[in-house]
């Protein structure tokens, strides 16, 4: 009876935990589909706005140095507020350990110009031309993925490739000639814009296999690895600055034409990055395919009400094109689907055990 009872308890412990993580992949699915979105999205509306324009350059710096402060915060809520025990773990992690943290002064440059060049796409492209082009990135990592860390593709994701490019190229061919319904658009530079992301898929893709290679041949948290990032990127982001509106920055002051919608853009720049490396242990590459997928779509639909968007049959087949391609590159690799699959399931408790103040060797034994 006691053993039957016991057998009950643990397959309703069982069901709960799964009831737990389907709700966790659904809320996974919409954070990711938010943060794709919407970051565009804010970006491209701040930029076609009339009036002062504030400076790029300066909300790139100032979004690092918000992620930095965010990332210390966590650690310090992992030391238990110990501030002491803080302060000498990342002078350790950081400075002693100098060698490691040189080593992301390669990326973070790369994710340092590749936010600027975000920026000047998105200021130069349509949202929707610009969520389907950046789709380039997969492209990119893929190649770089298979020449650096010399993973192997299955067929299905070198056709998903193919199947990529032609719908991104079928998108260019549609906006050839063809101008966004905005007042901004006079203004507006569609060959700045398609060069800027296409060095940004390129750097994006370069930049995220690097930072793999590294994470895999470390310890060290994530967190740590982006307040390491942040400091580079900080430093690198001010020298942007002042090369490129130094004299503008010191004339208006460094926050010049900020407003709420500017604000709210460099917080969703700052913590969305955080926010999504935490949400995307829960899901599993099929659900961040998908997110990805309906970000276009969402992109899309909302670029038709806000910028005058016109969507025609070529941009619907290229856009489509796209979106069916992600979707299969994001498929499991057949013998792999249980692996992935018990991986997704276990890594929720994984990730929050990465927020939850550690105890200490005491604490444990008694």
């Amino acid at each position: 009876m006691a053993a039957k009872s016991h057998s009950q308890a643990g397959e309703e412990k069982t069901s709960s935990r799964s009831d737990v993580n389907r709700k966790l992949k659904y809320i996974s699915l919409a954070v990711l589909v938010v943060q794709n979105a919407s970051l565009i999205l804010s970006i491209r509306y701040v930029r076609t706005l009339p009036g002062d324009r504030f400076f790029t350059t300066s909300a790139v710096v100032m979004a690092e140095v918000l992620k930095v402060l965010t990332c210390l915060l966590i650690i310090l809520l992992q030391r238990r507020f110990h501030v002491k025990d803080t302060v000498y773990f990342l002078v350790d992690s950081i400075l002693f350990q100098y060698k490691d943290t040189l080593k992301l002064a390669v990326p973070s440059l790369i994710y340092t110009l590749q936010n600027n060049l975000q920026y000047v796409a998105i200021s130069n492209l349509p949202a929707a031309t610009f969520q389907v082009t950046y789709q380039l990135k997969i492209l990119t990592t893929a190649l770089f993925s298979v020449t650096m860390l010399r993973k192997s593709l299955s067929r299905v994701q070198w056709f998903s490739l193919l199947l990529l490019f032609a719908g991104v190229a079928v998108v260019q061919m549609q906006q050839e000639g063809k101008k966004e319904a905005s007042s901004a658009s006079s203004t507006q530079n569609y060959i700045a814009g398609l060069v800027a992301v296409v060095i940004s898929c390129l750097s994006s893709g370069f930049a995220g296999v690097y930072f793999e290679k590294i994470l895999k041949g470390s310890a060290a948290s994530v967190w740590v690895r982006n307040v390491q990032l942040g400091i580079f990127g900080t430093a690198l982001g001010a020298v942007a600055l002042w090369w490129q509106d130094g004299g503008a920055v010191a004339e208006r002051g460094l926050l010049f034409g900020y407003t709420g919608a500017v604000w709210g853009v460099v917080l969703n720049q700052a913590f969305g990055g955080l926010l999504v490396a935490v949400v995307v242990k829960y899901a599993d590459n099929i659900l961040k395919g998908f997110a990805t997928s309906l970000s276009i779509v969402v992109s899309t639909v909302t670029s038709v009400y806000l910028f005058g968007f016109q969507v025609d049959l070529l941009f619907t087949a290229g856009a489509g094109l796209v979106i069916g391609a992600v979707y299969m590159y994001s498929l499991p690799k057949g013998p792999s689907t249980s692996t992935s699959t018990s991986t997704s399931v276990a890594s929720p408790t994984t990730e929050m055990e990465a927020f939850i103040p550690k105890c200490s060797a005491k604490q444990k034994g008694s």
